[in-house]
């Protein structure tokens, strides 16, 4: 815990907003493996439920003000697995962890993110974060404290998009979305995918584009008959490694601050450890903003850089980073950015003694 708040604070000393914290507790079925069926006793369900509790709740608790916490519900059991694959709701022990844990981060200014897994159970978790977003994401108008995770590496994933901005649209509640690429290449049906990584990149970029200007586009569409509807709040965490996708972002988010556009609440996130060059870049393009004095501090565009930790056993982290390492394939490409930044940088500091 001590190593965790350190590592912490050294991250907001270095002018990041905060991090994303996540507790790597979680259960990866390998390629076709399937839920089993069988019920599982209630006193063995209480029992898991209450070690995910326990350190979930220790993870908000660790988290300050402004913070995210990542939410792996797998984690949680056998029996929970069994739910989700079922799109059944949570056991009652299950719901009232995850309402304790959402009790707490709302008391603590702590933002949940609900992890997208593996295809097994990911419309089980789409339903339950989309529950729990009806629940607490209504209270303090375009205030998000319960995000969803959408891959864009599924060819799904715009439609399952759209209606959930329908049902936000249509209930009044503030939309949360952590938007990333996709983790789970190794274990989930491949006809899933979009064929090449030029397309995932497309979809990523596409869907970023429509979330921060709240308006559809040609790739992310509104249900049929609802094309007329307004689009809801809309809060936005965009994690991503990609140099490319954070200056799309960019880009937006400083027209529509030239054009006094109203604009949603957004952070951008990556890994510890993980395209360094691209958060360092963020936070220099913060410091600049700041250090613009001619300017009045509402009409400065400063990115707000989260870094994601993961925190738990030995074991538990090796797996969830190794998942992270698959997902960010293209790391050979990034790491010839990271040279170059890393070299242009070092010249910018030899001239300027």
């Amino acid at each position: 815990m001590a190593e965790v708040r350190k590592t912490m604070a050294s991250l907001r000393y270095m002018g990041f907003e905060g991090v994303i914290l996540g507790y790597a507790r979680e259960v990866v079925m390998e390629g076709g493996e399937s839920v089993g069926k069988e019920e599982t006793d209630a006193a063995t369900v209480k029992a898991e439920v209450i070690a995910w509790k326990k350190g979930t709740l220790e993870t908000v608790s660790l988290a300050q003000k402004g913070d995210y916490v990542a939410l792996k519900v797998t984690g949680a059991g056998s029996q929970a697995l069994r739910e989700l694959s079922s799109c059944r709701p949570p056991s009652k022990v299950l719901e009232e962890a995850i309402v304790e844990t959402c009790d707490l981060a709302k008391k603590r200014d702590i933002r949940l993110l609900f992890d997208a897994e593996q295809t097994a159970v990911q419309a089980g978790i789409d339903m339950w974060t989309l529950n729990f977003q009806r629940r607490y994401n209504c209270e303090v108008p375009g205030q998000a404290l319960v995000y969803g995770t959408y891959q864009a590496y599924l060819r799904s994933t715009a439609a399952t998009l759209a209606r959930h901005i329908a049902a936000a649209s249509d209930e009044g509640f503030t939309l949360g979305v952590k938007l990333v690429r996709g983790a789970y290449l190794g274990s989930d049906p491949r006809h899933l995918f979009w064929s090449e990584k030029k397309d995932t990149d497309t979809a990523y970029n596409e869907i970023a584009e429509s979330l921060i200007q709240r308006r559809f586009n040609n790739f992310l569409k509104p249900l049929q008959g609802k094309e007329s509807r307004e689009f809801p709040d809309v809060n936005l965490v965009l994690a991503s490694h990609n140099l490319k996708s954070v200056k799309q972002a960019m880009s937006i988010r400083k027209e529509q601050l030239a054009l006094s556009q109203k604009r949603i609440h957004m952070t951008y996130g990556q890994l510890m450890g993980m395209a360094d060059h691209v958060s360092c870049e963020l936070l220099q393009a913060g410091k600049l903003a700041h250090d613009l004095q001619q300017s009045p501090y509402e009409n400065r565009d400063t990115p707000k850089v989260h870094k994601y930790l993961v925190w738990g056993t030995v074991g538990e982290c090796l797996k969830y980073l190794l998942r992270r390492a698959q997902e960010n394939r293209d790391a050979v490409v990034r790491t010839e950015e990271g040279r170059l930044a890393l070299k242009k940088e070092l010249v910018r500091r030899l001239m300027r003694t």
